[in-house]
This record gives C-alpha cells, structure tokens and sequence, in this order.
C-alpha cells in the first residue's frame, strides 16, 4: 500500500521510467549504456516507491501507552523549555527520519485536538538543536484524558518540501490513525509533561505506531 499523498509523485516517476526505458531502448545503441540508463531509472522508481509506502499496522488503543508517532531513531530525550503553547518546561522526545524511513505520521493518542498550526521557515539539517524553532512545521496538541495535553512537532528536513498535517483544532482522533506526511528527510518531536516514564532509550529505532514511547499507571 501506498500512501495518498504519493500518488502524484508515482504516477509522475511512471511516467518518466517508462518513456527513459522506451527511449534508451531506441535511441542509445552502446548496450551497456543502454542497460546503464535503464537500470538508473527502475533503481529511481523504486526509491519512489518505498518512499511512500504506507504499512498498516492495527492499533488497540490505550490511553495508557504513548506510541511513536513515526519511524526512525530517537535522537533527542532532554528537559527543555517549550515556548511556542506551553511556555514552561516539558520533557521532549524526538525521532529522527531518514529517506529510507516510512514517513506516514500516526496519533501517538487518542484524544481531541486543542491546537494545530503552520509554520513556514528553513530547512535545516533535521537534526540540528535549531530545526524544531526555525524550519518549516506544524504544531499540534492532543489533549487526553490520562497524559493531558501532549505536543508534537513534524519537522521538515533539509530535503523536506512540504508536511502534510491532517489535524485540526476541535477534531477528537484515534490513536495511531493517520495524522500526515513529511516528504523527503524529516523529524518528529514530541513534548510531554515532566515526570512521564519513558519507555524508550537514545539512539532506540522506533516504529512508528507499533512503539511505546511512555506509559502512564
């Protein structure tokens, strides 16, 4: 399965690996360079391809585990200040996502949305200490009954053009349904309150939907 937001980008790289192949076959006469261009174009393809797969992975939803909202490796467990809606200090979680990475984001809870917004900015290295303040992002906030609210972050990369957020303020969502998209490099991170028992370590690969990053008794 694919997901949505890929289609367009598909249909396109279809498009252009099958009229390079027709094109190598007739127009290039050295078989090896043929072959080369062929081969080039299938290995583009399907990069494409795993890009925008989409795993469906079932979630029982428990308000009592906190799941990883995406894939990839946790870089960041530290105790900072969050100035953007809480404006006091939180404990952030963050997990880094490389190319190679499914970058489908899911609702790490259920709960209703208490806030939701855009924001335009650069596109610095996913992992550098300023790409959660200056990139492109979008804030959200899930308010749930047993975490209270909890803030993620969907960061573009430096490769990352455009984050697809389906959140809106108002909305009640399910945990580990469908929350967006991030195109091309990208990290995630999530802000929860002090105190909260954390279930993953640094450097820990996580799947997004399938992990639990903290629980609650």
């Amino acid at each position: 399965m694919f997901h949505k937001e890929g289609f367009k980008i598909i249909l396109i790289a279809l498009v252009i690996t099958v009229g390079t192949l027709l094109l190598a076959d007739s127009l290039i006469e050295t078989l090896w360079i043929q072959k080369t261009v062929q081969v080039a174009i299938l290995v583009f393809l399907l990069l494409i391809l795993q890009f925008f797969r989409n795993p469906k992975r079932p979630v029982n939803s428990d308000d009592f585990k906190l799941i990883a909202p995406v894939d990839g490796k946790v870089v960041v467990i530290e105790e900072v200040f969050e100035s953007e809606y809480f404006k006091d200090r939180r404990l952030q979680v963050s997990i880094f996502m490389s190319p190679i990475n499914v970058h489908v984001t899911r609702y790490a809870l259920s709960g209703l949305i208490k806030f939701s917004k855009y924001h335009p900015g650069k596109y610095l290295v996913a992992w550098h200490p300023k790409a959660s303040e200056e990139n492109e992002r979008t804030t959200i906030v899930i308010e749930n009954p047993v975490f209270g609210e909890v803030l993620y972050r969907q960061i573009a990369g430096a490769l990352a053009r455009r984050i697809v957020n389906y959140a809106k303020e108002g909305m009640q969502v399910v945990q580990g349904e469908d929350a967006g998209f991030i195109k091309f490099g990208s990290r995630v991170d999530l802000f929860l309150p002090l105190g909260t028992e954390l279930n993953v370590k640094l450097n820990e690969k996580a799947i997004g939907g399938k992990t639990i990053i903290a629980v609650r008794s």
